[in-house]
């Protein structure tokens, strides 16, 4: 078990760590701490939401604070308790360490954005080194769900709708996080797949609403991220759903965790629930009112570890003794955590340096990687008549309007970084270094609160924002361009935990009168850039059509203001691709870029079945030029590979970034098949003029399918080979299997 909203049993009232009082509680020891970084516990609660921090608000503890706590903590349970086996102690790490100070990178979905694994691992990598430091040792990331449904509010915490892509970004992570091998390097987490399965195509689009997919699906999109990660890496922590399949709760499913995990897939670790998750069989799914029944469910089902607090496991001595936990279960499930306690080399080594702990935070290297990223992960959707980059000497004077252009969103599973750079500190800066003018105005408001914990979110009075509308208009017709930031917060995209904790919205469209204020500006027809700062896709039709330019920032971390202005300027060129499709409204919905050949026939009085913007699609400030695949062989056996070659040409005058995008068909199947799977990708940089020879390796993994019998096997016929910078704009070879 863990202990989180009971930590008061292990602490003083200041919040100190204490043995006496741990020894008390747990005199045979304690399995995991839950968040040692925050403040759970000063008092004791009945339930809460996600959020760190404490019960009355106050901050997490800092670095040097962190592991001091840590270090009393192992040293008891090494020294104090009758067996002396280290604790694992658990953190958030969805976009870097959610800690008081730390490091925050972009989040999930701006890091798909970049379609950049050596990039990602970098950024884990380091997240992990900053984790350690503190003493914590095992990670609640990454986030590895197939998101189908952008009115689920936690797609931001995705790598978007794509199995292909989920799975490199996530392996990306996971080498970052605890490198190739084990055991852990003392600089190393281990990690916890998040959350098996289908959590990202919920009924109605609400978070841990019963997900309706066949098996077929399962395997097809939503299994493949996990699959490849435990069969590739030695994982050692999953996490499964709260949601349902097809009548069973994730944390019930012994077909799920058993049958599929651990037996089709040789997995070798732990399964940790999600928080709450157990007990919420029983508020939530209604299987039961016990939780007696429901520990022995998640026990067979093949659950080992209970969070966030031993509730339902809290009761497993009593179960084993009256017969209704076989030992044999309580065994499997203590050796699979046992296991990862000596692979991480706890035992050894189970305490940090609380001297360093402060300088390995967010040091230098790690707000320059943090920069790195937020320029990688932008995605130009726009750029009319070449208004961006921008040169700061061509102009006298800019606007610059939005609540968040100073008071910046960095998304959910976040915490408070030692600085964010919001856009209008950086374009600041820019002003001042090229000498024009720099007015600001906040424009529009979308809620009275940020806070992502908050329960309630009120949404801003029309009477307020119409008059901040009409301020920015006054200071929009003095300027020579603007740049409007809009979007999402924290509030207006989030994880629903709770009926009184909402997060997903049945609509896509900008929160509030987001679009009132961009009406107002572009009838004033000045050049006007849109950068937008989101955690969900949003259906942009009317900046769409009537913006010059339009920038997809998503949220972008502590470096956001000094990102935009290296973008806006063009020190950086945009390089980033769209890891889902943006749909033209809810209507639409599903429309991932994916489908089957039956799917998006149309509707009456709108004919448009394609999304606003596809899959995979990035726009950059130079041309490139991708050749038609070339295939070393036109025809292959069932169980070869084949080479695939395209030559790739930057045809304009700057350099800048390109992702290579190989899709595959299956033209003849004994199944349905997708028009188009994405099965390889790279980013490349090119000088202006300067050309590069881009190759994969198409293999039978790529090429097969579930058939009749389930099997996964490689059909013969014929393939289309796909290659291009999107979705969409796509050379074609054919590639036969015999």
């Amino acid at each position: 078990v863990g202990i989180w909203l009971t930590k008061s049993a292990i602490q003083t009232p200041e919040g100190e760590f204490s043995p006496e009082a741990a020894g008390k509680a747990f005199p045979n020891g304690l399995g995991q701490i839950s968040r040692p970084t925050d403040r759970r516990g000063l008092k004791p609660v009945a339930e809460v939401g996600a959020a760190a921090g404490a019960e009355d608000g106050s901050k997490g503890r800092k670095a040097a604070e962190t592991a001091r706590y840590t270090n009393a903590a192992q040293k008891w349970a090494m020294e104090k308790t009758r067996l002396g086996i280290p604790m694992l102690m658990h953190d958030e790490a969805l976009h870097g360490y959610v800690a008081r100070d730390a490091t925050s990178f972009p989040q999930a979905i701006a890091l798909a954005s970049t379609f950049d694994t050596e990039l990602v691992e970098k950024i884990f990598a380091l997240a992990a080194k900053e984790m350690r430091a503190r003493g914590s040792n095992i990670a609640l990331a990454p986030v590895v769900d197939v998101a189908r449904d952008p009115r689920w509010g936690r797609i931001e915490e995705t790598y978007g709708e794509d199995p292909h892509l989920c799975a490199e970004i996530g392996l990306a992570a996971i080498r970052g996080f605890q490198g190739k091998t084990l055991p852990l390097a003392p600089d190393k987490v281990f990690v916890t797949l998040k959350h098996m399965t289908g959590h990202g195509q919920p009924e109605n689009g609400t978070n841990v609403g019963p997900a309706q997919i066949a098996e077929r699906t399962l395997r097809e999109n939503f299994f493949p991220p996990f699959e490849r990660a435990v069969t590739e890496l030695p994982v050692r922590s999953v996490m499964p759903s709260y949601n349902e399949i097809d009548g069973v709760p994730s944390h019930a499913s012994h077909w799920l965790l058993t049958k599929v995990l651990r037996e089709e897939w040789g997995y070798q670790g732990s399964v940790q629930s999600d928080y709450f998750a157990i007990k919420e069989m029983t508020s939530r799914h209604q299987l039961t009112d016990k939780l007696d029944d429901v520990a022995v469910m998640a026990l067979h089902a093949g659950v080992d570890v209970e969070l966030p607090d031993g509730e339902a496991y809290a009761q497993l001595p009593r179960l084993v003794r009256e017969g209704r936990v076989p030992v044999a279960e309580l065994d499997a499930a203590v050796a699979r955590v046992l296991q990862m306690k000596f692979e991480g080399g706890f035992f050894e080594n189970p305490y940090t340096d609380e001297k360093l702990a402060e300088a390995r935070n967010n040091t230098p290297e790690a707000i320059a990687l943090a920069r790195e990223a937020a320029r990688k992960a932008v995605v130009l959707l726009k750029n009319d008549k070449g208004v961006l980059p921008l040169n700061g000497k061509a102009f006298k004077r800019m606007a610059l309007l939005g609540t968040h252009a100073r008071d910046t969103p960095i998304g959910g599973y976040s915490d408070e970084p030692r600085h964010v750079v919001s856009i209008l500190e950086g374009l600041t800066a820019e002003a001042r270094a090229q000498g024009f003018a720099l007015d600001y105005a906040e424009a529009v408001r979308l809620t009275k609160s940020r806070s992502w914990s908050a329960d309630a979110v009120e949404a801003v009075e029309p009477e307020v924002n119409a008059r901040l509308i009409a301020e920015a208009v006054e200071v929009a017709k003095k300027a020579d361009v603007v740049v409007m930031v809009l979007g999402d917060n924290e509030q207006t995209s989030r994880e629903a935990w709770a009926d009184a904790h909402l997060g997903d919205r049945n609509s896509l469209d900008l929160v509030g009168q987001q679009n009132d204020l961009a009406r107002a500006i572009f009838d004033l027809g000045k050049p006007t850039i849109v950068f937008l700062l989101n955690g969900r896709p949003l259906s942009i039709n009317l900046l769409a059509e009537r913006a010059d330019a339009i920038v997809e920032g998503w949220y972008l971390g502590e470096q956001t203001g000094n990102a935009a202005a290296d973008i806006l300027f063009g020190r950086a060129n945009p390089g980033g691709k769209l890891p889902v499709s943006i749909a033209r409204g809810v209507g639409q919905l599903p429309v991932f870029y994916n489908r089957k050949p039956t799917a998006r026939r149309g509707y009456l009085f709108d004919e448009k079945t394609s999304p606003l913007y596809p899959f995979g699609f990035g726009l950059s400030y130079t041309r490139f030029e991708i050749s038609a695949p070339r295939l070393a062989k036109a025809s292959i056996g069932q169980g070869e590979s084949v080479r695939v070659e395209v030559e790739v040409a930057n045809t304009g005058k700057v350099a800048g970034d390109e992702v290579v995008q190989l899709y595959i068909h299956d033209l003849a199947a004994s199944v349905t098949r997708p028009l188009l799977e994405l099965k390889h990708f790279r980013r490349v940089t090119l000088a202006a003029g300067a050309r590069t020879t881009v190759s994969f390796e198409v293999t039978p993994a790529d090429l097969s399918l579930w058939n009749l019998d389930m099997k996964r096997v490689v059909e013969p016929g014929a393939f289309s080979i796909m290659v291009g910078p999107n979705s969409v704009d796509l050379k074609t070879a054919t590639l036969t299997v015999a």
